[in-house]
């Protein structure tokens, strides 16, 4: 009763939240509901024992991704206005977007009331005495290893090359030369004077 009181609640919140994040009109409210949504979709992932995968919504997408929307909201100014005149022009594609996902609601409710799910007969089996980290773990590396260090390169290339692409060439500062502090001397870098008194230091 308890779990299933609990399920109810997580996943109510999570539906109104995820509503909210859409319709609210401020963009920093719309990252706080999405915070909400995230920490109540982990406590779903926590009621089907998927304790990993709520850690990473946690951890990841909620101290890191929609941080880092919330600063770059709060810092950059944009003109959520102009963007919201433009959303006419893409309507027949958000209405399809949206039909078909409502078509892949419908088949999974459909594939749900035919039967339960036999965990017995699942693809990859585990057996009940591995907790699921270290099960994740020995799959990742061992039988995906290439595929996980594949998808690392993938995420650094995407790194490196929001870095190149963001960076610019700005008239006006000072470049740092590190040879030419490595090569000055002591005596170089201080000075002595004897300055007459009442007189100050000339720079």
């Amino acid at each position: 009763m308890i779990q299933a009181l609990a399920f109810y609640l997580f996943a109510f919140v999570v539906v109104l939240s995820g509503a909210l994040t859409i319709a609210s009109r401020n963009p920093v409210h719309s990252v706080m509901w999405l915070i909400l949504a995230f920490f109540n979709a982990a406590g779903l992932m926590i009621l089907v024992g998927a304790e990993f995968i709520a850690m990473l919504l946690v951890i990841v997408y909620v101290g890191a991704v929609a941080v880092l929307f919330l600063f770059v909201v709060m810092m950059l100014d944009i003109d959520f206005t102009e963007l919201r005149a433009g959303v006419a022009r893409y309507f027949g594609i958000g209405l399809a977007l949206a039909v078909a996902l409502a078509a892949e609601v419908m088949i999974a409710i459909g594939a749900w009331s035919t039967g339960p799910i036999q965990l017995a007969r699942r693809v990859a089996p585990i057996d009940d005495t591995v907790p699921n980290i270290q099960a994740i773990g020995n799959l990742l590396y061992t039988r995906y290893l290439f595929v996980f260090e594949g998808a690392g390169l993938v995420l650094l290339v995407a790194m490196i090359g929001a870095i190149v692409l963001t960076h610019r060439q700005r008239g006006g500062v000072k470049a740092q030369n590190i040879s030419r502090q490595n090569a000055r001397r002591p005596q170089d870098a201080t000075r002595n004077t004897s300055p007459v008194v009442g007189q100050g230091v000339e720079l």
